[in-house]
């Protein structure tokens, strides 16, 4: 049990939940056109949208998937992360932005897209949960899932707590202890309930309703929650669950499916070739269950292109020396794991929103963990989205 302990708990201290600390956002309900929306900037305040806009008839052009999602087919995509930059981002921007995230997506051959929006509490005891300054509009929001709709591919809303508030690295989203449950369940509802209409509105195949929450999952006040999420959305309500609560236990949440944030450690250096990687993986999930995983999705997953990463793959803080070779083998390792165990896909993290994703990453400021600009992960990343995996209950690819 020390062993155990030591064990899953130092990634912790290292940073196995990867958003950062000063994110935050929550969406409340869009409607096309309404007050908010003639409150952008000034090359944007009809709330028209413009010639170029994904939203207008003349944008019916050439952004689309080449062998779109279909039930049964893997999932291979991205965490797009949004954080919002209030008052400086015209709506023209945010709609182009997702725009040229499309075309980069399918560019690299995936199929799925996740955007990622962070929310705040006020504490670990807080029993209030909100949006907040960096949010991102209803109106827009709706506009961005459209961009991707149009294009094909398969779409998940995600919100995930913010921790600024919760004093990291000690303090996270899976240790909160609100002082009263049934009152913070009662502000998640209000808080999530435009999200999900949203998400209805624009078809999206996938809410989660909660992510990496560790202390919160079991909890009864879930049933009802799902409950009124499944009124509103009538696509799939998952949960992502953390990879250490994943292999310790049951995950009991009321929910259609369950997704896992994966961030192993495995103690290797950073020579290691693939095949260990693997190996190092299969460890992991053999403490859960061995053989086939069709049921589960990878929602999240990556590494830092740095020294040591193998170690601590969610480390999203320190900044040793780059390495794109660990990075690229990791992402190529997680894929034929993926498909061994015949999983429903891999979602890698993350892109931020607000960033060009063809330009290569400013290693004095950018996350190690950023893929997009890296040829290595970039050429993995395809040479995955693109193989002959056919989905769950298929034969494993080569």
């Amino acid at each position: 049990m020390t062993v155990l302990t030591i064990v899953l708990g130092t990634p912790f201290v290292l940073g196995d939940h990867p958003v950062r600390w000063e994110s935050g956002s929550a969406l409340p309900r869009i409607v096309r056109g309404d007050a908010e929306e003639s409150a952008t900037p000034a090359d944007d305040t009809t709330g028209t949208p413009s010639a170029s806009s994904p939203s207008s008839s003349s944008s019916a052009d050439a952004l689309q998937v080449a062998k779109p999602w279909k039930a049964g087919m893997p999932q291979w995509g991205v965490q797009l992360y949004w954080e919002e930059e209030k008052g400086k981002r015209s709506s023209t921007f945010i709609e182009n932005q997702a725009r040229k995230h499309a075309e980069y997506l399918i560019g690299l051959g995936a199929n799925s897209v996740s955007i990622s929006f962070p929310f705040f509490t006020e504490g670990i005891t807080s029993n209030e949960l909100s949006a907040g300054a960096k949010t991102p509009s209803p109106q827009r929001l709706q506009r961005v899932l459209k961009v991707f709709e149009d294009a094909g591919f398969r779409t998940t809303l995600r919100p995930i707590m913010d921790e600024k508030s919760l004093n990291p690295p000690d303090g996270w989203r899976g240790n909160i202890e609100p002082a009263s449950r049934s009152a913070w369940f009662a502000s998640y509802e209000e808080f999530l309930t435009p999200y999900l209409e949203v998400a209805e509105e624009e078809k999206a195949n996938t809410f989660v309703i909660g992510t990496e929450l560790n202390s919160m999952e079991g909890d009864a006040g879930w049933d009802a929650l799902v409950a009124s999420a499944e009124k509103t959305f009538s696509g799939e309500v998952a949960y992502d669950a953390n990879w250490d609560n994943y292999v310790a236990g049951r995950i009991n949440m009321p929910v259609s499916h369950l997704g896992i944030d994966a961030y192993f450690p495995v103690e290797v250096e950073d020579t290691a070739p693939v095949e260990t990687l693997v190996d190092g993986w299969n460890d992991w999930l053999d403490k859960k269950a061995t053989g086939p995983l069709p049921n589960i999705t990878i929602a999240e997953s990556g590494i830092g292109a740095m020294d040591g990463a193998y170690h601590a793959p969610g480390d999203f803080y320190t900044k040793r020396a780059v390495n794109p070779t660990v990075q690229a083998n990791w992402y190529t390792a997680v894929c034929q794991v993926v498909q061994e165990r015949q999983m429903q896909g891999v979602y890698w993290w993350s892109i931020w929103f607000d960033d060009d994703p063809n330009t290569k990453p400013d290693d004095k400021v950018a996350s190690r963990l950023d893929f997009a600009g890296r040829p290595l992960t970039e050429k993995a990343i395809k040479s995955c989205f693109t193989s002959d995996y056919a989905g769950p209950g298929t034969d494993t690819a080569s």
